[in-house]
């Protein structure tokens, strides 16, 4: 029920915002669609509000980005470049939601939020390795979501910013990141070699 409630919230939030009073109006909605008659679904399903509304859908996100990966059988494809799929699937699945994902970063960013905030960014990161068949046990598996963090949220923050429809501006700007990385892992392995 939490992911009927989150669909139908997020074209709520432009409007009423991360609040209580569109969580209670999409849970309404939910459970008028699902055949129920409670709205207070809501404080069950979300007891801290918006917050757990948001991590509630970045992890519908996460959930949804890796079914999506799976059904395309990305596996063929080389290590960056299913990486570059993972996070166009994640973005083109929020395209629809802009405003909402602003608005959910912008509460994200406020400092009481930022344990949550960092949570969500390490689990999205950590989907998104699986996702693209990372199987590592090793040191390597912090230091890739570590990188694939930062380069996830630049390009987050270039599209938020980005006016044009489409991501292919957004792709690009991704393009120009994976590539720095790749310049510089390589400039490092022979350094260290």
């Amino acid at each position: 029920m939490t992911d009927a409630i989150i669909d139908a919230l997020l074209p709520l939030v432009p409007e009423l915002g991360w609040t209580r009073l569109a969580l209670a109006r999409a849970a309404g909605a939910a459970a008028h669609a699902g055949g129920a008659s409670d709205p207070s679904l809501a404080e069950s399903a979300f007891p801290r509000g918006p917050r757990d509304a948001i991590a509630a859908w970045s992890r519908l996100a996460d959930r949804r980005m890796s079914e999506a990966a799976r059904a395309e059988d990305i596996a063929a494809l080389r290590v960056p470049a299913r990486i570059r799929r993972v996070m166009e699937i994640r973005l083109e699945q929020a395209m629809p939601h802009k405003p909402a994902l602003r608005d959910a970063l912008g509460l994200l960013a406020l400092p009481w939020n930022a344990r949550l905030a960092t949570c969500l960014t390490a689990e999205t990161v950590s989907a998104m390795w699986y996702a693209a068949g990372d199987n590592s046990a090793d040191f390597s598996w912090y230091t890739r979501r570590a990188t694939l963090a930062a380069i996830y949220g630049a390009t987050l923050a270039f599209w938020l910013r980005d006016p044009s429809p489409g991501l292919a501006n957004t792709l690009e700007f991704l393009d120009r990141r994976l590539a720095d990385h790749g310049r510089l892992s390589s400039a490092i392995a022979r350094m260290t070699a």
